[in-house]
C-alpha cells in the first residue's frame, strides 16, 4: 500500500504528455522563421558595407570620420528603440499568438527596408534626408524588437528536444546568409558601378530588394500554425479562468495583461534576465564587430582596399553559414553550457592576436585574423538560438526573451560599431576593437558560468517533445521505471533505515 503510494507522488509520464512533431510542419516553421531573419541581416549586410557611401550621401558636410560616426549613429538609433518594439510585441505574441506577431513584424521590416531605397540624397532634401533615414532606421528597429526573440521562440517550442540546437541554428544559418547575400550584392555593385556611381544612385538598389523578399517571407509566415507549446498554454490558460470564482478571475485577469507579465518577467525570472543579457552580449559585440564595423575599420583606419576587405569579411560569413548547423548539433551532444563557456573563454584569449593579423596588411594575414573572429563568432551563433528561449516558461517565453534580448543588444550589441568608432577616434590606439572583445568575453564567461544545462530537456512549462511514435512510447516506458524505481529506494529506507548507513562502511 505504501509503495503504490509512493509510486504516485513521483508521477510519471503518459503518452499524453508527450508531443510527436510533425516532420513536415517542423521544416515550414524553421524556413518561414529563419527567411524572416534573413531579411533583417540582408538589411544590416548592405547598412554596414555602404556605410562610407550612405555618409557620403546624407552627411556630405562632415569630415570623412564624422561621416561614419554619423551613418553608425544612425544604425544605433534603431537599436535603441528596439526594446520599445520588445515590450509591444513580446507580452502580445504570448497573449494572441506568435504566429500573428511575427506576421506583423515582417511587414513593417519589409515596407521600412524597401522604403529607404526611395529616400531623398542631402544634395536634394537637405537636412530632411537624414531624418527620414533616421525614421525609416526607427521602424526596423521596433519590428526588430519582436523578431529574434519571436523566431527564436517559434523553432524551440516546435523542435524535438534532443534536435533543439541543431533545428535552432538554422535560424543563425538565415541571419548569415542573409549579411552575406546583401553585403555581396554591395560587393557586386561596387566593382560594376564603381565608387562614384554607388554614391549616385546605385546605393539605392540593395533596398529596393528588400520589397519582394519581405512578400516571400510573408507568405511563408502567414501559411504558419501556433506551435504546440503555445495551443497547451492557452488551453492551460483557458481551464484556470473558468475554473477560478469572481476575485481570483480578476486576479488571473492581471496576471494575463501585458503589464501583470512584465511585472513576472522582473520579479520571478530576474536572474534568467541576467543570464540572457550576458550571453546576449557576448554573441551580439562578437557579430556587430565583425559584420557591421570590420568592413569600416579595414577601409578606413587600416587603409586598405575596399574590395578585398568587403571579399574577406563575406568569406569569413561563408565559413561562419557552413560552419553553424555543425555547432548547433555538437550543442545538442555537449550541451550549451560548454559551448558558451569554451567560446568566451577563447574570445578572451584570442581577440587580441586576431585583430593584429587583421591589421598586419595585405591579404593573407588578415584573412587569418578574420578565420579566428568567423570561429569564435559561430560557436555562439549555432548555440544561441536553443539557449535563451529555454530560460524561460512557456507563457512569458516571448515577452521575457524579447525584453531581456533587445535591452542587451540596444545597450552592448548594436552600439558596438559606433562605441568602437568613437573609442578609437578619441584614443587612436587601433586595438580597442580587440579590447572591447575581450571585455565582451568576460561578462559571457560568467554568464556561461550560471547557465544551467537544457540540451535535450523539454523547455520550461511545457511536455517533453520527440519525433516519432516509438520514441514517446520509450520515454514514457523509461519514466514509468524511472518512477517505480525512486518508490522502490524509498520503501526500501523505510523499511530499512540503517540500511544504506551500513552499506556505506
Amino acid at each position: 500500500m505504501l509503495r503504490t503510494l509512493l509510486r504516485r507522488r513521483k508521477k510519471s509520464l503518459s503518452i499524453e504528455d508527450v508531443t510527436v512533431t510533425d516532420r513536415p510542419e517542423v521544416r515550414r516553421a524553421v524556413l518561414a522563421a529563419a527567411l524572416g531573419n534573413m531579411m533583417e541581416w540582408f538589411d544590416f549586410g548592405v547598412y554596414a558595407y555602404m556605410a562610407v557611401t550612405l555618409g557620403k550621401v546624407f552627411f556630405p558636410s562632415s569630415s570623412s570620420g564624422a561621416q561614419v560616426i554619423s551613418t553608425f549613429a544612425t544604425f544605433a538609433a534603431a537599436f535603441l528603440v528596439r526594446p520599445l518594439g520588445g515590450l509591444v510585441f513580446g507580452p502580445l505574441g504570448d497573449r494572441i499568438g506568435r504566429q500573428r506577431v511575427l506576421a506583423a513584424t515582417m511587414i513593417m521590416m519589409a515596407v521600412s527596408t524597401f522604403a529607404v531605397g526611395f529616400l531623398p540624397a542631402y544634395a536634394t532634401a537637405g537636412f530632411v534626408a537624414p531624418l527620414l533615414l533616421l525614421v525609416c532606421r526607427l521602424v526596423q528597429g521596433f519590428s526588430t524588437g519582436g523578431e529574434y526573440a519571436g523566431a527564436t521562440t517559434y523553432i524551440a517550442e516546435y523542435a524535438p528536444d534532443t534536435r533543439r540546437g541543431f533545428l535552432g541554428s538554422w535560424l543563425d544559418f538565415g541571419t548569415f546568409v542573409g549579411y552575406a547575400l546583401g553585403s555581396g550584392l554591395v560587393t557586386v555593385l561596387t566593382v560594376v558601378l564603381g565608387t562614384d556611381g554607388m554614391t549616385d544612385w546605385g546605393w539605392r538598389l540593395p533596398f529596393l530588394v528588400a520589397g519582394p523578399l519581405g512578400l516571400i517571407g510573408l507568405y511563408m509566415r502567414m501559411r504558419l500554425e501556433e506551435t504546440p507549446a503555445f495551443r497547451a498554454e492557452t488551453e492551460a490558460a483557458r481551464e484556470r479562468t473558468a475554473g477560478a470564482g469572481t476575485g481570483d478571475d480578476e486576479v488571473e485577469e492581471a496576471r494575463q495583461s501585458g503589464r501583470g507579465r512584465l511585472k513576472e518577467i522582473f520579479t520571478g525570472h530576474w536572474q534568467a534576465v541576467l543570464i540572457c543579457m550576458g550571453l546576449v552580449v557576448v554573441y551580439n559585440v562578437t557579430s556587430y564587430m565583425v559584420t557591421s564595423y570590420l568592413p569600416t575599420y579595414m577601409t578606413q583606419t587600416l587603409g586598405e582596399d575596399p574590395t578585398t576587405a568587403q571579399l574577406l569579411i563575406l568569406g569569413t560569413m561563408v565559413l561562419v553559414a557552413l560552419t553553424i548547423t555543425v555547432v548547433g548539433r555538437s550543442s545538442d551532444l555537449w550541451g550549451r553550457r560548454p559551448m558558451f563557456m569554451a567560446g568566451s573563454a577563447a574570445l578572451i584569449a584570442l581577440a587580441v592576436p586576431s585583430m593584429l593579423l587583421v591589421r598586419a596588411g595585405g591579404a593573407l594575414l588578415p584573412a587569418f585574423g578574420c578565420l579566428i573572429l568567423g570561429l569564435l563568432l559561430v560557436c555562439f551563433a549555432g548555440t544561441s538560438a536553443a539557449t535563451l528561449p529555454a530560460l524561460f516558461p512557456t507563457r512569458l517565453r516571448y515577452g521575457a526573451l524579447s525584453v531581456s534580448y533587445n535591452i542587451s543588444v540596444s545597450l552592448f550589441g548594436g552600439t558596438t560599431p559606433l562605441a568602437v568608432s568613437a573609442l578609437l577616434e578619441s584614443t587612436r590606439d587601433t586595438m580597442v576593437p580587440a579590447y572591447y572583445l575581450m571585455a565582451a568575453g568576460a561578462i559571457g564567461l560568467v554568464s556561461a558560468f550560471f547557465l544551467h544545462e537544457t540540451a535535450g530537456r523539454p523547455l520550461r512549462g511545457s511536455g517533453p517533445m520527440v519525433e516519432t511514435p516509438e520514441e514517446a512510447r520509450l520515454l514514457v516506458a523509461g519514466s514509468r521505471t524511472e518512477a517505480g524505481r525512486h518508490a522502490r529506494d524509498i520503501w526500501m529506507r523505510l523499511r530499512h533505515p540503517g540500511r544504506r548507513h551500513h552499506d556505506e562502511h
